[in-house]
C-alpha cells in the first residue's frame, strides 16, 4: 500500500464523499467490486450510473478507470462483488445473461480498435451482426456530418463506404467509433478517453454530437472517462474520482463546480480557520502549494466560506482542482 493510501485510511477511513443512493433506476451498478492483478487491485468499489445520466470517471493514469470499465462490460470478471446491468445482476446470472445485457451496451475505446484492413462498410456489417438495432441510415448520416462519408446525388452507395480504417486519421477513427456506437441505439454508452489526443475542433464536434444524442434519447446513459476535465464540466451530471483502485469521491458535478471552492490561505489564515471551527475539519482537504508557505484548501461550501471570511480568497472549484486536492491533499 502506498503512502497516499496509508495516509488516507489513517485520516479518513472512508471515501471523502459519496453520493447517497437515490432509488432511481440505474443502467449500471458496481456493488462492492474487487479485482486483483499482480501489481494492482480494485478494492470494494461501488459506482452507479442512473438512467439518463452522464457519469464522468476521473483519476490519475493507472488509477483503475479502464479496469472498472472492463468490469462493467464483462471483459473482466470481478473476484468479489457484483455487476448489475439494467437491474439484473449479470455476475450471478452468468455469461449468457451478461451477453444479452451487453447488446444494450456500446463502447468507444481510447484508440480505434478496428483492424486497418476493414472498410467502413465492413465495420457497419460487424455492428449489424452484434446489434440487431443498428441503424445504417443514422450511421451514414453521422459519418456524412463528420465529413468522413458523403453520398453524391444519384449514387447508390456512399463513395466512402470502401474507405479502409487504416487510411483514417486518429480523429477520423474516433469519429467512426462514436458514429457506430450511437447508431447501435444502445441504452448504455461506455466511453474510455474518447477525446484523448484530439485537437479542440474535433473534440468539440464529438462532444456536441454526444450532447445532441443524449437530448434526443433521454433514457440513454453514459459512463465516460477523461483526463480532459473541462470536457466533463460541459457534459457530465455526476463525477466519480478514482485513485489506487478505490472511489474516493462521487458527487453531482454541480456540487463540485458550483458549491465547492478552493481557498488559497497563508499559514495564519489557515490557523484562524481551523481555530474558529466554522468549517468542520473533516470537511477540509489541504495541500501546500509552495508559495510563501500558502496552502490550497478545498472547502465544501464556497458561498458559506466567503460569508464567514470575506477577507480571504476562495475561488470556484474546477473538477481538476477537486481531483488534485482530494487525491494529493491531506485531511485536517
Amino acid at each position: 500500500m502506498s503512502a497516499v493510501s496509508k495516509e488516507r485510511e489513517a485520516t479518513m477511513g472512508r471515501p471523502y464523499r459519496t453520493m447517497e443512493p437515490s432509488g432511481e433506476p440505474t443502467a449500471l451498478e458496481l456493488r462492492h467490486v474487487a479485482k486483483g492483478f499482480d501489481d494492482f487491485a480494485v478494492r470494494d468499489v461501488c459506482l452507479s450510473v442512473p438512467c439518463g445520466s452522464v457519469v464522468g470517471l476521473v483519476g490519475r493514469n493507472g488509477a483503475g478507470k479502464t479496469t472498472l470499465m472492463r468490469l462493467a462490460l464483462g471483459t473482466a470478471r470481478p473476484d468479489r462483488g457484483s455487476v448489475v446491468l439494467f437491474g439484473q445482476d449479470v455476475t450471478a446470472a452468468g455469461q449468457e445473461a451478461h451477453a444479452r445485457a451487453r447488446m444494450r451496451t456500446a463502447t468507444v475505446a481510447s484508440v480505434c480498435p478496428y483492424p486497418g484492413y476493414l472498410t467502413i462498410g465492413e465495420v457497419a456489417t460487424v455492428y449489424t451482426l452484434s446489434y440487431p438495432t443498428f441503424d445504417h441510415a443514422a450511421f451514414e448520416a453521422l459519418l456524412d456530418r463528420m465529413d468522413i462519408m458523403h453520398q453524391p446525388e444519384g449514387a447508390h452507395r456512399p463513395v466512402s463506404a470502401g474507405l479502409r480504417v487504416g487510411d483514417l486519421s486518429r480523429g477520423q477513427g474516433m469519429k467512426l467509433q462514436l458514429a457506430a456506437c450511437l447508431a447501435t441505439g444502445a441504452d448504455l454508452l461506455v466511453l474510455d478517453e474518447p477525446t484523448a489526443g484530439l485537437d479542440p475542433i474535433v473534440r468539440d464536434e464529438l462532444l456536441q454530437m454526444l450532447r445532441e444524442h443524449m437530448a434526443a434519447h433521454p433514457d440513454c446513459s453514459v459512463l465516460v472517462s477523461s483526463h480532459i476535465t473541462g470536457d466533463l464540466e460541459r457534459l457530465a451530471d455526476y463525477i466519480v474520482i478514482v485513485d489506487e483502485g478505490q472511489v474516493i469521491l462521487s458527487a453531482e458535478k454541480d456540487e463540485l463546480t458550483d458549491v465547492m471552492g478552493v481557498a488559497r490561505l497563508l499559514p495564519a489564515q489557515l490557523e484562524r480557520v481551523l481555530d474558529e471551527g466554522i468549517v468542520p475539519r473533516g470537511e477540509l482537504r489541504v495541500r501546500e502549494d509552495g508559495l510563501a508557505g500558502a496552502s490550497e484548501v478545498l472547502v465544501p461550501d464556497r458561498a458559506a466560506f466567503v460569508r464567514a471570511y470575506p477577507d480571504m480568497v476562495c475561488d470556484r472549484a474546477a473538477i481538476e482542482d477537486v481531483m488534485r486536492l482530494v487525491v494529493l491533499g491531506r485531511s485536517l
